[in-house]
């Protein structure tokens, strides 16, 4: 999944990082910093569970956790306004001999969503992997939810490296109970042009991170109807060289209003996401409107 990294990172590539880190918390209007105290791992540990809301009596990251996982050279670190943690990212180091960096939550205040501060946060993340002679952090997020497939996908420009049928288990927190805990497995490959095109280091036709994505152009191996998603058949999935995959509008609505639906789409795109990377089909990336595009003529 990843390689070791043999040489540290190009000074001139850190430098650019770090700009670009300082450019947007800058527009956000917030301050990244690591976190180190007591003080600062309980209102990490606050903020996300007010986020996720567990239902269960459980944390999502307990105060003995975050020290000890900071204690250990791992990532923990939030964006303030003031003095006021509006959110939050922890991370900590896969295998020695694979050197990835595995961003496990990352979390923002409802009142700081839509102003950049996670977009900020996750660009102070990369630089600090880079400086610790990291080149690739992988997370898991819902494909399904078509916010964050865009925000890993085209904004970082992530890439889909594995599909997971319920990762976690059963959930007990009011975003996920009874939808199942489906992860698709993203791959932020820290210095590729893809990723460096994505955050604006270089031109977008040099890394090819934003192609024109025509969603009539392949197979549509899931589509929207109005009973909900329809599946194309298995062998036909599996033959097409170009396929399309929808995501529904807005899903977290629709498991408050329908869950019964939500969950069809939950089953739907695993059946056609899990096939797909499994074989390896290539991620050439994911339209406007939410729509996952893969080629298999390009293996």
């Amino acid at each position: 999944m990843t390689t070791p990294l043999d040489h540290p990172v190009d000074p001139v590539d850190l430098a650019l990082a770090r700009e670009r880190v300082h450019q947007v918390a800058a527009d956000a209007g917030v301050e990244l910093r690591l976190l180190e105290t007591v003080a600062e791992f309980d209102a990490a540990s606050r903020l996300l569970d007010g986020i996720w809301k567990p239902t269960d009596g459980s944390q999502q990251m307990p105060v003995e956790h975050l020290r000890a996982l900071t204690h250990a050279g791992n990532y923990a670190a939030g964006a303030y306004v003031g003095e006021e943690l509006v959110a939050t990212s922890v991370g900590y180091f896969g295998p020695p001999d694979e050197r990835y960096l595995h961003s496990h939550i990352t979390g923002v205040a409802e009142k700081a969503q839509g102003r950049g501060a996670g977009y900020a946060l996750k660009l102070h993340q990369r630089a600090w992997a880079l400086k610790a002679g990291v080149r690739t952090i992988t997370w898991t997020f819902d494909p399904v939810v078509r916010r964050n497939a865009h925000f890993n996908l085209s904004k970082l420009g992530a890439r889909p490296a594995e599909y997971y049928v319920d990762f976690y288990g059963e959930v007990g927190d009011l975003i996920n109970a009874g939808q199942g805990s489906d992860r698709l497995l993203a791959a932020w490959d820290l210095g590729s042009e893809r990723v460096r095109a994505a955050l604006g280091e270089i031109p977008d036709d040099v890394g090819g991170a934003s192609p024109a994505l025509d969603d009539r152009s392949g197979l549509c191996a899931v589509g929207a109807a109005e009973g909900g998603p329809v599946l194309a058949a298995a062998d036909d999935r599996r033959s097409a060289p170009y396929v399309v995959v929808e995501t529904p509008p807005d899903i977290e609505a629709l498991r408050r209003h329908d869950p019964h639906a939500a969950f069809a789409w939950r089953l739907a795109l695993r059946a056609a996401l899990a096939d797909l990377i499994g074989s390896r089909a290539r991620f050439v990336g994911l339209s406007p409107n939410g729509s996952y595009h893969f080629e298999r003529n390009a293996l």
